[in-house]
């Protein structure tokens, strides 16, 4: 299959041919047709396979058939968790948009406001936005969604987890119910498909992949190691395998200023990139990463996001993520759109219960590797993979299941079961005989036959004289009471 087979128009199969993409991707083959035809899209994809292309050319091409934008109005708009996601999402829409006559803007916070509000003042087609900058902008009524056509929300799941919800849906309350929703993200969770039916409208599923797995052609594996010792460690494997361009994962903002000098003392060019840098050096540290002035760039979870270099050859997580799904995130930083890459782990005895999370969460057991000179004074446990439960079914489904059960017995009882033995007085069995046998008896006048068990009963006997007794007592008394008189 090709793009001109998605029925994709000319400027945006110029653009790809451009762009040097002439085959989609399995994501992209599924969603392009949905969002043409109009319909609320929810996909599921790993990292790296082309989600962006496969909503934002769908898009373009509508957008491109329609009315422009007015002022201070936007005809789409794209929410993302981070500014670096931000930019990278609106410059691959200016890639794609290049041949068509139409603008797209993106906003996001660490910048002055100003600059973005002027170009709202123009109108949009399209305006990619971070839910916080986009919020300030609303209440200064710097833009508006009179226009709208298009939400998409990327990258869904890492808003969830970095506390967007009520921004979300307050922006939601803001924008027409009349348009086309769609939700991409690098996994699914059900907190995610539970948010989806309160603002979707018959949402088409799809998930190209299982959810939550990780890309066949990056090559992982981990290096158990003391704490202490994991500085030195990535130092000697970064200058052992000759890397010139690697991605380093840490958990703090912290970890990753100290990390980054420990390399710089080492003789290895590296830099930090975090949330508690200005937009501006974090934008210094990309660039110089993306030329190859560094070697190591030292990020956090929420910086990486977004982050978009081609044949990123290695990512390294000098820790692990305290939540086991950012494992499937940093690694799609590699082995993007098909080709290889290698993600290697750096593990301590204290992040057994991460390394058991993640290798549940992702179906596979990593290979161990220990190093020479490294070897571990506090070993690292085996981890072996926990046994899928059988999810349960929920008590209506298996009510109803009980009772279409029920009546399948009863219909198949009717035509394929035996008939019961022949009584005699008909086929109704034996306790209809003895009931139809009791019914046809006359009435003999007699009286009843008292119960014979009361004879064996001792309490019974024990009552009757007494009774016995109380009534000879009384005849007694009447007998002596006139000589008392």
């Amino acid at each position: 299959m090709t793009f001109t087979d998605l029925n994709l128009i000319q400027p945006l199969l110029d653009s790809l041919h451009k762009s040097g993409y002439t085959t989609p991707s399995p994501i992209q083959q599924k969603a392009i047709p949905l969002i043409l035809s109009g319909s609320d899209v929810m996909a599921a994809a790993q990292t790296g396979t082309g989600k962006t292309a496969g909503f934002s050319l769908p898009i373009l091409q509508k957008l491109s058939e329609g009315k422009k934008a007015g002022a201070n109005s936007a005809r789409c708009l794209i929410l993302t968790p981070t500014r670096e996601l931000a930019e990278q999402v609106h410059q691959s829409v200016q890639k794609y948009a290049a041949n068509l006559s139409l603008k797209s803007v993106v906003v996001y916070g660490g910048v002055k406001i100003n600059p973005q509000m002027l170009k709202l003042s123009r109108g949009t087609d399209v305006l990619v936005a971070t839910p916080g900058r986009l919020l300030d902008l609303m209440e200064k009524n710097a833009v508006g969604f009179k226009d709208l056509e298009f939400l998409v929300l990327d990258e869904a799941d890492r808003m969830l987890d970095m506390g967007f919800l009520p921004s979300i849906k307050r922006i939601l309350a803001k924008l027409p119910k009349k348009r086309q929703t769609l939700l991409f993200s690098a996994t699914f969770s059900e907190s995610i498909k539970a948010l989806s039916q309160q603002f979707m409208h018959n949402p088409k599923l799809i998930e190209t992949e299982t959810t939550n797995a990780t890309a066949t052609t990056v090559k992982q594996w981990i290096h158990p190691v003391d704490k202490k010792e994991k500085p030195a460690l990535l130092s000697f494997l970064i200058g052992d395998h000759r890397w010139h361009q690697l991605l380093v994962f840490v958990r703090t903002r912290r970890g990753a200023n100290r990390l980054s000098l420990a390399l710089e003392k080492r003789g290895i060019k590296a830099t930090a990139i975090h949330g508690g840098k200005s937009q501006g050096a974090r934008n210094r540290a990309l660039s110089e990463f993306k030329s190859c002035q560094v070697t190591a760039l030292v990020a956090t979870d929420v910086a990486a996001r977004g982050i978009d270099i081609d044949q990123m050859p290695v990512v390294v997580n000098y820790d692990l993520p305290n939540v086991a799904e950012d494992y499937v995130h940093r690694i799609g930083r590699t082995g993007r759109a098909g080709e290889k890459g290698t993600a290697i782990s750096l593990v301590s005895a204290d992040e057994v219960e991460e390394l058991r999370a993640i290798q549940n969460l992702i179906r596979k057991q990593l290979e161990r590797r220990i190093v020479d000179d490294f070897e571990p004074h506090h070993v690292v446990p085996e981890t072996p993979l926990k046994a899928v439960a059988k999810k349960k079914p929920h008590k209506k489904k298996l009510a109803k299941a009980k009772a279409k059960g029920g009546a399948n017995k009863s219909s198949s009882a009717e035509g394929t079961a035996k008939p019961p033995k022949r009584g005699k007085n008909g086929y109704n069995g034996k306790a209809a005989n003895k009931k139809k046998a009791s019914g046809n008896k006359k009435p003999s006048g007699k009286a009843k036959p008292k119960d014979s068990s009361s004879k064996n009963d001792p309490y019974k006997k024990s009552k009757a004289k007494a009774q016995s007794k109380n009534k000879g007592s009384n005849r007694n008394t009447t007998k002596r009471s006139p000589k008392n008189n």
